[in-house]
């Protein structure tokens, strides 16, 4: 068994650096490495499960002597699917599992029977000491209390729940398979698998796991024989957001998210917007200019501003907000609160906002994870280092390598995220654009953005692929290259900011002009498509 998983690792190792542009740095393999895996040096890596060789044997009737990795895929094409998905993940919390990782959010074709409605599909890995017979009585326990009943075969579902892998056995019996018989040919099944494993290679049971697939590069041959990334945005398979009563799908276009700053110290704006009416006209204005999301905000995070208190910032807040939501310009729009507080986050939310946009990634509040968690709603996570009055510090400002830094640091929050409930296809990634960074390292991140989601793919391919946002506009580093010691001079610079970051990678852009930023936008996706558009 070890001798042919070595040899299946050599033929793996290649393709899984084929799937990166040929980013992955050259790895030996052996058999020694399946045994005592090498350790990764990355801030990640205390989150990994080591391998040891197990058999279901090991497991006994009463349960499992040690924790079993496992990999659970989730279906539904009946009724609300992603309200479906959030009870699922809830019911399998409180039946033994421990999620530890999720996959990004798929809306697929469906399969087999196709005069059905279209399913969202997603997957978890986590942990669990139940037996694997035990796990998929409880599987089938949590199915029927949402709703499921016996039905034809591949056919319309409320909810479908599968034991995709169960440490590193190989199960056959009447009632369970696993790897699931399906996994090869089910394009809905090995996206989110996929997402859920590393290319690095340096993770033990994922070593396993790729033995297991009965494909000499694993997983990711088997996906890259489906069509692999190229597939992703068809009408096969689209990977989603959901987001406010829908399915937002990044990849059709680049969104334009319009800043609108409520205090009176923001670099840029500041005191402009802080009356109710100034507020609600800017609003209107940067919808009109083409912005699909409103980023309001009432505590400036320029350096060395000063904190405001959570009742503070909710004074400045709760006015603006409530009229914003009411007018009809916000039909179809999306409203984002900045804020880093959980109990602002909360309060937002609660009055209509329909997204999260934590400057910190909830390293300044860590209380605002579990809310973001509770209230179901997508999480910006940006990296900084330090806060607003240290960031630019000298110590924080130090890196060797920029961009393999950021990925790191930024894995370690999705990490957190995800381990307090925040699913990571609710998740956005935001680098930082002018946190914790001089000119150079702002223009290497800009420039930086498909190594970034290479790096991150090392440790999960499924958070190498959620959104990215970009915040350039008008900062200072901008003003030091055009020579504009005026920010609002900066919305030329902004505009070559923007479009240098959406040609790397970005999928949402934050910026204060709407209008340039959405021209932009429309002239970067179309050099995308490769025409243009009348």
């Amino acid at each position: 068994m070890l001798l042919y998983a070595n040899k299946s690792l050599k033929k793996m190792y290649p393709v899984a650096k084929n799937y990166f542009g040929g980013l992955l740095q050259p790895h030996s393999f052996s058999v020694s490495d399946l045994v005592n895996p090498p350790r990764s040096s990355d801030i990640a890596s205390r989150y990994a499960i080591p391998f040891k060789a197990r058999s279901f044997t090991q497991c006994s009737i009463g349960g499992c002597s040690a924790d079993q990795e496992i990999v659970i895929a989730m279906g539904s094409n009946v009724g609300d699917r992603v309200n479906t998905f959030d009870r699922a993940l809830q019911l399998m919390k409180s039946s033994g599992l421990s999620i530890t990782r999720h996959a990004n959010l798929y809306e697929t074709a469906p399969a087999y029977v196709t005069n059905q409605s279209r399913f969202l599909n997603s997957a978890i890995r986590g942990t669990t000491r139940l037996h694997p017979h035990e796990l998929l009585k409880k599987l089938k326990e949590i199915e029927k209390d949402i709703g499921r009943t016996s039905g034809i075969r591949y056919g319309p579902r409320p909810i479908d729940l599968d034991i995709l892998l169960y440490g590193n056995s190989k199960i056959n019996s009447e009632t369970l398979i696993v790897p699931h018989e399906r996994i090869h040919e089910r394009p809905f099944v090995l996206a989110p698998l996929v997402d859920l494993l590393g290319a690095s290679g340096e993770d033990g049971i994922e070593t396993s796991w790729h033995s297991l697939s009965k494909c000499s590069g694993g997983f990711f041959e088997l996906w890259n024989k489906l069509g692999g990334e190229s597939i992703i945005g068809t009408e096969t398979i689209k990977r989603v957001l959901p987001v406010g009563n829908r399915l937002l799908d990044w990849s059709e276009r680049t969104l334009v998210m319009g800043v609108l700053n409520l205090t009176p110290d923001s670099f840029s704006d500041g005191g402009k917007f802080q009356q109710v009416e100034a507020a609600i006209s800017q609003a209107k204005l940067l919808i009109s200019e083409g912005a699909d999301i409103i980023d309001i905000g009432a505590q400036s995070t320029r350096p060395f501003a000063k904190r405001l208190s959570p009742n503070e910032e909710l004074e400045r807040l709760v006015p603006v907000l409530d009229e914003i939501m009411k007018i009809p310009e916000m039909d179809g729009k999306l409203l984002s609160v900045d804020t880093f507080y959980a109990e602002v986050a909360s309060e937002a939310v609660k009055r209509g906002a329909h997204m999260i946009n934590d400057v910190s990634g909830g390293l300044l509040d860590p209380k605002i994870l579990k809310v973001a968690a509770e209230l179901r709603v997508p999480y910006v996570t940006m990296h900084m280092r330090g806060d607003p009055s240290t960031m630019q510090s000298e110590p924080n400002l130090h890196y060797d390598d920029v961009c393999k830094e950021v990925a790191s640091e930024l894995y370690a929050q999705v990490r957190e995220a995800e381990l307090s409930g925040i699913p990571l296809w609710r998740i956005v990634l935001d680098p930082g654009i002018g946190f914790s960074k001089k000119s150079k390292h702002n223009l290497e991140v800009i420039m930086g953005l498909e190594s970034i989601r290479r790096e991150m793919g090392k440790m999960s391919i499924g958070a190498s692929h959620v959104p990215i946002l970009l915040g350039p506009s008008r900062k200072s580093f901008l003003g030091e290259i055009c020579n504009r010691a005026n920010p609002v001079e900066r919305d030329a610079a902004t505009v070559a900011a923007v479009t240098a970051g959406i040609l790397n990678g970005a999928n949402i852009v934050r910026v204060h002009n709407a209008g340039y930023g959405a021209d932009a936008a429309k002239v970067c996706d179309a050099l995308h498509k490769g025409r243009l558009e009348d």
